[in-house]
């Protein structure tokens, strides 16, 4: 009988403290004394005398190993986000906790089948992944894998795992882990860059549950691959002049090369008679502060076809010239060209969207502006006349530092 206690309550103790608790929540249910509100010597109330003291050294402490891995004695041993050990690595989300006091083999077994222990204070020989000398003394290392370590820079996800405490030599060291199982000053890893605590293993709070990363290292990914991906449009306003400088009128249909306002409901634009050589219109942009000139940046342009010929696969040919800051105001080349063609036999009124690339060699950053004639292509237009509708450039945002 004994050995099925110990097996399974550790002590006899125990196995009657909590026998006893079991029978007085069954008395005080017998006697009528649960009305919700808790017994009280079930309630946790000050001291009236003295208790045992639960207490370990904290030398030791048992993990559960993670399924299909093998923990070797005297590895140096993490926790994933789920609080299973796993053999020490370079790997973001892990969080060390110390060496392998014994050797555990879950490699068939469920996660939490098997407990390691794992020793968390200590000064334990370890080997460098690159070289170092006595001055590397006091310095910060990370985990390569569950026996190699580094110092900051050398490593990819900077797992917190120790501080050289003495030089042996140039491989090897003894490393004192007690200050990252403790996560000692947390802050001031942190803050110091050159060897700064994983950012993997600080958990953030998102109350407005804006992220669904529960780690600074995964929102940060996520804030900055938006930043660096985000695009901006510049609109561009519909023109009112003639790239000879005349002013629009309202459209008139005939054999004209003059374009004009379709004003038609619901078709506000510029619209272009079937014409072999159509005219071009004129308009202009500022360059936004938070371009990225560096990239490509690509005209978008909206238009419709009044009818539905095959043969009038449409383009626009594009003038584009830059007024920089110190130039002459007509000094500059075009950049422009022909964007991709409309779809001839697309259905008559359907809004079709053509673009052009700007090549980031011939872009200019704030402040600048851009000058742009736009006008079909000569010989597209051969049975329908066309109708612009709207434009606008995308460029890629650059992080802005003041």
């Amino acid at each position: 009988m004994k050995g099925y206690i110990d097996k399974f309550f550790g002590n006899t103790r125990t196995f009657f403290i909590i026998l006893i608790v079991v029978f007085a929540a069954l008395g005080a249910k017998l006697f009528g004394y649960d009305d919700g509100s808790p017994v009280l010597f079930f309630g946790m109330t000050a001291l009236a005398a003295d208790k045992a003291i639960e207490y370990t050294e904290g030398q030791e402490l048992g993990y559960p190993v993670i399924n299909a891995d093998i923990i070797y004695g005297g590895a140096f041993v993490s926790v994933d986000a789920a609080g299973y050990a796993l053999p020490g690595a370079d790997t973001a989300g892990q969080i060390f906790v110390g060496v392998a006091a014994e050797r555990k083999d879950n490699s068939s077994g469920d996660a939490g089948a098997l407990t390691v222990n794992v020793k968390r204070r200590g000064l334990f020989k370890a080997t460098l992944g690159t070289a170092i000398s006595q001055a590397n003394v006091g310095d910060n290392v990370f985990l390569v894998d569950d026996q190699t370590v580094d110092l900051a820079g050398n490593c990819t996800n900077d797992i917190f795992c120790g501080v050289i405490a003495g030089y042996i030599d140039t491989t090897h060291a003894w490393i004192d882990i007690e200050p990252a199982v403790k996560l000692a000053d947390i802050a001031t890893h942190i803050a110091d860059s050159s060897a700064a605590h994983a950012a993997s293993a600080v958990s953030i709070l998102d109350s407005g549950d804006f992220t669904a990363a529960e780690q600074v290292e995964a929102a940060l990914a996520e804030i900055y691959q938006h930043l660096k991906s985000a695009k901006g449009i510049i609109n561009i306003p519909m023109p009112t002049i003639t790239d000879a400088g005349a002013a629009l009128a309202a459209f008139s249909n005939g054999d004209s090369a003059v374009p004009g306002f379709c004003v038609t409901a619901k078709g506000l634009g510029i619209r272009w008679n079937n014409h072999g050589t159509p005219g071009a219109v004129g308009t202009k942009v500022a360059v936004p502060p938070d371009a990225d000139v560096t990239a490509n940046a690509v005209l978008h342009i909206l238009a419709a076809k009044t009818g539905a010929t095959p043969g009038d696969a449409v383009k626009f040919t594009v003038a584009a010239y830059n007024n920089d800051v110190g130039a002459a105001y007509d000094a500059d080349d075009t950049f422009g060209g022909d964007t991709t063609a409309m779809v001839g036999d697309a259905t008559a009124k359907d809004v079709q969207e053509v673009t052009l690339a700007l090549a980031l060699a011939n872009l200019t950053a704030y402040p600048a502006a851009v000058e742009l004639t736009i006008k079909p292509k000569d010989g597209t237009l051969g049975t329908d006349d066309v109708i612009l509708l709207a434009a606008w450039i995308e460029y890629k945002k650059k992080l802005l530092t003041s």
